[in-house]
C-alpha cells in the first residue's frame, strides 16, 4: 500500500523559508515521479513542482521557479520541497502526489501562511 506523508509546514513572514517533507511508503522515491501540488482557499489545486523518476530532473512552475527546491533522499524515503523568497499568494495546502501502477496517490495535505 502507497501512503505519502507531508510534514513541515507552517506560519512565517513574507520573505521567510520552510522546507516541506514527504515520506512515502510502499514505493520508492527514486523509481517515481512525485509532484507537489498546493490548493489556496477558494482556488483550484495546482501544480508547483516535480523530480522526474528517470534521472531526478526538477521542474518548476514558473511562479516558484528560482524561490523552491525539490529534492529526494533515497536513504530516507523522502521527496522535500525548500520554499524561499515566500510570498503571501504561497499561502495554501501543499499536498504530495504520485501516480503508480495506475492509481494517484495524495498526501494527507500540509498547511503553508504567509502573512505579516
Amino acid at each position: 500500500q502507497v501512503t505519502l506523508v507531508e510534514s513541515g509546514g507552517g506560519s512565517v513572514q513574507p520573505g521567510g523559508s520552510l522546507r516541506l517533507s514527504c515520506v512515502a511508503s510502499g514505493l520508492s522515491v527514486d523509481f517515481t515521479t512525485i509532484g507537489w501540488f498546493r490548493q489556496a482557499p477558494g482556488k483550484e489545486r495546482e501544480g508547483v513542482s516535480c523530480i522526474s523518476a528517470t534521472d531526478g530532473t526538477p521542474h518548476y512552475e514558473d511562479f516558484v521557479r528560482g524561490r523552491f527546491t525539490i529534492s529526494r533522499d533515497k536513504a530516507f524515503n523522502t521527496v522535500y520541497l525548500e520554499m524561499n523568497s515566500l510570498k503571501p499568494e504561497d499561502t495554501g495546502v501543499y499536498y504530495c502526489h504520485v501516480a503508480w501502477e495506475w492509481s494517484n496517490y495524495w498526501g494527507q495535505g500540509i498547511q503553508v501562511t504567509v502573512s505579516s
